[in-house]
């Protein structure tokens, strides 16, 4: 069993640095780009199925990565299990200023520390989160052996999932938010879950655009 976990790709939300959580949001011009980019990077996986957060920038994102590496008539199926972490109170607002009611000096402690975050009023809490996305990762890796699945999700939702396979778990960012349209791969062997492949970009580097930096770093 092999599992691509692409986090979807650019949105107007992340260009003007605001909280999108479960916001409906569609991707924009570049996010198509870097997804078209990213699905021509993967042509040669024959993806057998594709399961997708039911947000549009994730579900956008999917069907684009799917046409372009060749595989568009791969059945795609969404599961709210994929959603970004809800952010409550918070979604809509600006991430890095104090002029819409934001915690600042809480957000940066999401971004550094996300295991010790007070959490988002109203919202929901890391420890659901990974609950939820390793559910579903686990039972995703309990299909046929010999299936290559792709998932698109969300940045915190990506990190959650992916918590337990990663070789310091209490770092809940893994070093960073991944990219966007960044690809894990994790493959079953004997029955256990391996990372093969982190945060992996299929477009050039020069396209990568650092939004957390003033965030996450110290």
């Amino acid at each position: 069993m092999k599992i691509y976990v692409i986090r979807h790709g650019e949105t107007d939300s992340n260009v003007l640095g605001l909280l999108q959580g479960q916001s409906d949001r569609p991707l924009n011009e570049n996010g198509r780009k870097l997804a078209v980019l990213s699905g021509r990077g993967m042509r040669g996986i024959r993806f057998d199925r594709c399961y997708t957060s039911p947000l549009k920038r994730a579900k956008e994102t999917a069907e684009i990565v799917l046409r372009e590496s060749g595989n568009g008539q791969t059945p795609l199926l969404t599961d709210e299990r994929l959603k970004e972490i809800h952010m409550g109170e918070w979604e809509g607002k600006h991430f890095r200023t104090e002029e819409d009611g934001i915690d600042v000096a809480a957000m940066k402690q999401f971004f550094r520390n996300a295991f010790g975050f007070c959490g988002f009023p109203g919202g929901e809490s890391v420890s659901s989160l990974c609950e939820r996305t390793q559910a579903f990762l686990a039972e995703t890796a309990a299909l046929d052996q010999n299936m290559t699945v792709l998932v698109s999700t969300h940045g915190t939702a990506l990190r959650a999932m992916l918590n337990r396979l990663y070789e310091d778990p209490s770092d809940f960012w893994h070093g960073h938010v991944p990219y966007n349209c960044a690809v894990s791969l994790v493959e079953t062997e004997n029955g256990t879950m391996v990372l093969k492949e982190d945060d992996r970009i299929f477009y050039d580097q020069s396209l990568i655009v650092d939004r957390y930096a003033r965030n996450d770093s110290k």
